[in-house]
Parts: C-alpha cells; sequence; structure tokens
C-alpha cells in the first residue's frame, strides 16, 4: 500500500494538480488587481465653497462618480454651494468611487398650506406660523362668517390647503368680517334655476327652497316666483325661496296670484289713520286744609274817655314798639274789664291812669 503511493506516477500527478491548483489561485488575485484596479488610487478634489455645477465638473474629468444631498437651507451660504464632501479632499480613492457633496439647496424647502379655512382667525394665524409661512396682509371682506379665515392669498392668488410653498412665505389672509345690511334683493324672475344661482350669490344672499312645478330638479326651468320679492332690503345672507317651472311666468298668473296672497300682504291705505293721543303724566292731587273758623268777636262798649298817650309812648319809636304794644295790651283789657264793671253796677267808667315807661 505504502509503495504503491510512493510511485512516481503518483507523485507526478500529484505535482501537476498543486501547480494547476496555485497557477488558478495566481490567476484570480491578478484578476481581480486589474479589475479592481489595484494600487491605482485618485485624490478626492478640494470642492468645498464651489457651486455645485463646477463640482460636477471637477468630478467627472477626475474619474470619480457623485452623489448630490441637499439636506437644508442655510441662509449663509449661497445658493448650490457646496458645504460638505465625504471622503474628504486630499483622500485617495479608486477611480469610479462615489463622492457624496451636501449642497445648500436654492432655497427653503417647502411647507404645506395648513387647513384653517372657515377657522377663526386668531387660531389660524398661530398655526400658519408653526409650519413657518408668515401672515402679511389681513383683508376685511363682507360675510355672515365673522372673524373666520374665507381664503388664504399668495402673490395675489388664493392657495388651497396642503399646497406646497416655500418656508417662509408670506401670504395673505382674508377673514370675514361681518354680514352687510340693507342689501336691495335681486330679481331672478325670468331666469333658470342655475343663473339664478350665480346671481343671488353674486348678491351675497343665499338660495333656500327651491320648488319645481313638476317636482323635478331641472336646472334649466325658469323661476315664475320669488320670496322675498325684487327690490326688498335684507342682510347679507338671507334665504331666497325660489319657484320654478318649465312654463313662461305669464303662462302661470294665476299661480302668482295665490303666492301673492300668501306672501305679499297687501296694507288697505284708504282707511283713515290711527291716531294716537298721548295719555297726560299723572299728578298726584293736592288737598288743602280748610281754614279755621275765626272766633267770634266780642264787641264792646267803647269808653267814652279815651286814654290819653303819655309823652314817652309819642317818643317811642321801632325799638320799643314790643313795649308799647304790651302796654296797649293791657290797657285794653284794663278798659274791658273797667267797661265790664260799669256794666254790671251801672257806674261810670273810671279813667285808668297813664303809665310811665322808661326806656333806657
Amino acid at each position: 500500500m505504502l509503495k504503491s503511493l510512493f510511485n512516481w506516477k503518483v507523485l507526478l500527478n500529484l505535482a501537476i494538480a498543486i501547480g494547476v491548483f496555485v497557477g488558478l489561485v495566481w490567476l484570480t488575485f491578478r484578476w481581480l488587481e486589474y479589475h479592481t484596479n489595484h494600487g491605482q488610487e485618485i485624490p478626492v478634489p478640494n470642492i468645498v465653497n464651489k457651486s455645485v455645477y463646477e463640482a460636477i465638473k471637477i468630478l467627472d474629468d477626475s474619474g470619480l462618480e457623485y452623489e448630490v444631498d441637499s439636506p437644508q437651507y442655510n441662509p449663509k451660504y449661497r445658493p448650490f454651494q457646496v458645504l460638505q464632501v465625504y471622503p474628504s479632499p486630499g483622500s485617495r480613492v479608486k477611480d469610479g468611487r462615489a463622492i457624496l457633496l451636501k449642497v445648500n439647496p436654492r432655497t427653503w424647502a417647502k411647507v404645506e398650506v395648513p387647513d384653517v379655512i372657515n377657522k377663526y382667525s386668531g387660531l389660524a394665524f398661530q398655526r400658519l406660523e408653526q409650519v413657518g409661512l408668515k401672515v402679511g396682509d389681513t383683508i376685511f371682506e363682507p360675510s355672515i362668517q365673522k372673524d373666520a379665515v374665507l381664503r388664504i392669498m399668495f402673490k395675489g392668488a388664493a392657495v388651497k390647503p396642503k399646497t406646497k410653498l416655500p418656508r417662509f412665505s408670506v401670504v395673505d389672509v382674508v377673514i370675514g368680517s361681518g354680514p352687510m345690511r340693507n342689501i336691495s334683493i335681486p330679481n331672478v324672475v325670468g331666469l333658470t334655476v342655475k343663473e339664478a344661482r350665480g346671481v343671488i350669490a353674486r348678491s351675497m344672499f343665499e338660495v333656500g327652497l327651491v320648488e319645481h312645478e313638476d317636482g323635478s330638479k331641472d336646472e334649466s326651468d325658469i323661476i315664475y316666483y320669488q320670496d322675498p320679492a325684487a327690490g326688498d332690503v335684507r342682510d347679507q345672507g338671507m334665504q331666497m325661496d325660489l319657484w320654478a317651472s318649465k312654463r313662461t311666468p305669464a303662462e302661470l298668473r294665476a299661480k302668482i296670484e295665490e303666492l301673492n296672497s300668501i306672501y305679499r300682504m297687501k296694507v288697505d291705505t284708504g282707511l283713515p289713520p290711527i291716531q294716537y293721543q298721548e295719555v297726560p303724566a299723572y299728578h298726584e292731587p293736592s288737598y288743602e286744609e280748610p281754614p279755621m273758623p275765626a272766633a267770634p268777636k266780642k264787641e264792646n262798649p267803647r269808653s267814652s274817655a279815651e286814654v290819653p298817650k303819655t309823652e314817652a309812648q309819642k317818643s317811642t319809636g321801632k325799638t320799643s314798639g314790643s313795649v308799647s304794644d304790651g302796654t296797649k295790651a293791657k290797657a285794653t283789657t284794663s278798659n274791658t274789664g273797667s267797661a265790664n264793671t260799669a256794666g254790671s253796677g251801672n257806674k261810670p267808667a273810671d279813667k285808668p291812669k297813664a303809665k310811665k315807661v322808661v326806656i333806657d
């Protein structure tokens, strides 16, 4: 067995097999070196701060591939300026290696317009600022939706929610200022239902009940009656009821008269006008107390002899008026008493003595 293994033929075959295996391995590595450009490296050129167009041209001339990435706009740098290169400039890479370029975009990334239509203006402003939009002019427009956002304008055109705009774009907001008052009702009799809807919308009213004579919903039917009537005055947003038919208003005169009796109240101006009289203001009556009856005066017989005035009484003025009055009262009393005494005793009345009044 061992003798057969060391036969020259066996050893020859074994040597040939080993040589073939080594040759295949060598050829494989040589092919890999040729295919991968082993030992052939290219330095990465310095293209930082160059424009992306210049950087791409330099990489193409160097035989290098490239990938461009624009992460976020930075206002400190120029648009399309190369901010960073990977691998870094000066590194050696193989031919065909992709170089990653980070480029400053032209402007901010676009953001979606939030859905703030028919929302309160204060909340709408906050939502617009949160997504990165700035509110420019605030335009007030008559509407029944007071303080609600009606439209969002960008460069003079209305934009719908979820429209993408550049970040920090300035948008104008249209807000409702409340309904207009005393608007004249338009005349839509004789128009089709479709045409009447447009006229009513332009007049800032709303379409209410639309009654078709045949029960259909044909927009081509002709309006033969409306309520309120044309020329009446209403506030913005009021509803207008319409009656439509395929026949003309002239053919529906009886129906129109019937509707007039319901919706058009006639005021009889032949009656005399009602006169209103003002009721006088109520005043509480004042009652005056009746005067007290005067006490009966007793007539006293006047004495034949009058009391003579003294010199002191003549000389007294207004200062001694109370004193003189008192003196006269006493004199009268004494006269009355003496008269009564004289009348009772049938004696002549005695003259009263004059009293002296001394004034200090």
